[in-house]
This record gives C-alpha cells, sequence and structure tokens, in this order.
C-alpha cells in the first residue's frame, strides 16, 4: 500500500433565498467553506445543486458564480447534458464551458432511454463527442432522469475516444466498481475515478480511484477530505477502517429528505443557507432533526479522534 493522497471533490448544494431565488451571497459563503476544508474540485450543476429545478439560464449564472469566485484555486466542473436532442445538448455543453469550468459532465440516462441498449448509448455519446470539438467531458451515472451504470464493457470503449476526463460513479456495488476501475489500469487515458457512495470510499480509493464526490460531503467535507488523503496510508489503517465504519452507518440518514437535511445541517455549522428546496417541497419533521442533530455530535466526534479542526471551530 502506497501513500497516494486522493481528491476529494463536492457535489455543491444550491442556497436559495426567502423567495426561493439562488442566493449567491451563500453561494460564495459555501464555496469558501469547501475550499477551507481543502477540497481539490468542485462539481457545480449537479443534482445536489437542484439543477432540474432552477432555469438554464440559472444554470448558467450559478455556474459562471462559482468559477469566478474559485478563480483557478481548484478545478470546477458542472453538468451539460441539457436539451431534447443530441444538438441540442452539445449548444449548452459550448455555453456552459464558456463560464470557464474545466470540464462538462453528461448525464449517462441523458444518451439512451430506459429500454434501449447499450448501442445507442456508444452511438449518442460519440455524435455528441463529434459535436463538441475538444471539449474536456465526462460522465456522471446520475440517479435522474434515471441511473443508467455504465458497464465495464462500455466503460472501455468510451475511454477508448480520449474524449473523458472525468467520471462520477454511482453503481455501488464493489465488483461493479472494481471492474471499472481495473479497466482504467490497462487502457492509456486522462480520467479521473470519483466514487459517489460513501460507503465505497476506502475500498474505492485502495483499489485506483483518484477520489470521492459524495454528498456527504455537503455535511462534512473536512471528514471526506481527511479519508481520501489518508484511504492509503498505511500508518493510519485503523483509523481509515473505524471511520469507514461510522460513515457507512450514518450513510442512510443523510439521504432523507436531501438536500433539505445537508442545509439544516450547514446551518448549525454556521452557514448562512436556509432551509428552502426546490427539490423537496416539505419541512423537516421533528424527528428528522433530531437525527441530524445526532449527526452532528457524531460528526464533532470523529474530529476529535482524527485531529480534524472543524471549520469555523
Amino acid at each position: 500500500m502506497q501513500t497516494i493522497a486522493g481528491k476529494f471533490v463536492p457535489v455543491m448544494i444550491t442556497p436559495f433565498d426567502l423567495k426561493a431565488g439562488i442566493d449567491f451571497d451563500a453561494v460564495t459563503s459555501l464555496v469558501n467553506f469547501y475550499l477551507q476544508a481543502g477540497v481539490k474540485g468542485i462539481f457545480a450543476n449537479c443534482l445536489s445543486s437542484e439543477m432540474f429545478s432552477i432555469s438554464e439560464a440559472e444554470r448558467l449564472q450559478l455556474t459562471k458564480h462559482i468559477v469566478d469566485y474559485v478563480n483557478g484555486r481548484v478545478p470546477v466542473v458542472a453538468t451539460g447534458s441539457f436539451g431534447l436532442t443530441i444538438e441540442d445538448k452539445a449548444d449548452f455543453t459550448k455555453r456552459i464551458y464558456d463560464t470557464g469550468i474545466d470540464a462538462v459532465i453528461l448525464i449517462t440516462g441523458h444518451y439512451a432511454k430506459v429500454d434501449e441498449d447499450n448501442e445507442v448509448l456508444l452511438q449518442n455519446f460519440e455524435k455528441m463527442f463529434n459535436l463538441t470539438g475538444s471539449i474536456p467531458l465526462g460522465m456522471y451515472e446520475c440517479p435522474a432522469p434515471y441511473k443508467r451504470i455504465i458497464e465495464a464493457d462500455v466503460f472501455k470503449k468510451l475511454l477508448e475516444s480520449d474524449r473523458l476526463v472525468y467520471h462520477k460513479d454511482t453503481s455501488i456495488t464493489h465488483e461493479n466498481v472494481k471492474a471499472k476501475l481495473d479497466i482504467l489500469k490497462q487502457v492509456p487515458n486522462r480520467l479521473e475515478f470519483y466514487d459517489a457512495h460513501t460507503p465505497n470510499a476506502m475500498f474505492s480509493l485502495q483499489n485506483g480511484a483518484i477520489g470521492m464526490s459524495s454528498i456527504s460531503g455537503n455535511f462534512y467535507p473536512e471528514v471526506l477530505v481527511w479519508m481520501v488523503e489518508n484511504a492509503n496510508n498505511p500508518d493510519r489503517q485503523e483509523d481509515v477502517k473505524w471511520l469507514q465504519e461510522e460513515l457507512t452507518a450514518v450513510d442512510p440518514m443523510i439521504h432523507i429528505a436531501y438536500p433539505m437535511s445537508a442545509k439544516y445541517f450547514l446551518q448549525k455549522r454556521g452557514l448562512p443557507v436556509r432551509t428552502i428546496s426546490r427539490a423537496y417541497a416539505l419541512h423537516l419533521t421533528p424527528g428528522q432533526k433530531q437525527e441530524v442533530d445526532a449527526l452532528y455530535n457524531k460528526f464533532l466526534s470523529w474530529c476529535e479522534r482524527l485531529g480534524i479542526v472543524p471549520i469555523g471551530a
């Protein structure tokens, strides 16, 4: 086992104001929070950002605001595969790339319908590649509109295009993840592989993933940064295994009422993020708040054991 520090890339939430408009001042505070945590990139305009609940103009405006504030300190990527046709998706990809992001991420479920086979998906990706020139592209196995997992053989064919620089994996099972990571070691490529499933962190990082990009980073990014930096550190394996067990145990809870749960958690951490969401209409119940409160206390105990100073403490 070699000491190789990985990268954590948060999937940004979108703070809203009292009228449910984007609160750009809070966006700036949130970006600063991520950067202070030590993240190595930012994924703007993603499912956590409520990208399906904001307008096309807002997607571009939000992404440009993040790019401008980050100002090259870390790479920024954003989803670009919006529109009815492949031509529409290519057009929006060009426009969001013009905001200054480092790569445009394509939702795999946008390139074949749920009942269409992988040949259709490959044909549509090839068409997308041809329509977008040399723009660096990535893939995102987004749960919406439906989760299209890229199988290992399809992954290999897409890698051979040499257009992909980023992959956000949501396939969950160790078997699927390892099959793709093994291909990465065999095929010359420039792709960075990020696992979105927090319970996979130790496994994926120890099998060759460059990093993690999970929703848990909208609760405690410092902890995920510690994990990616230490997963392959032979001197910290006891703590790595312990932390993985802790993160896995709480993972089901953070998915409940997400992203509202994350916004409530960030409020507890002192961020100016309101519990307002366009994607989740209900308020957190008293029981859900109690669960998040308990998670907050767990987070503080993790920091104490690992020697992490929580941001703002």
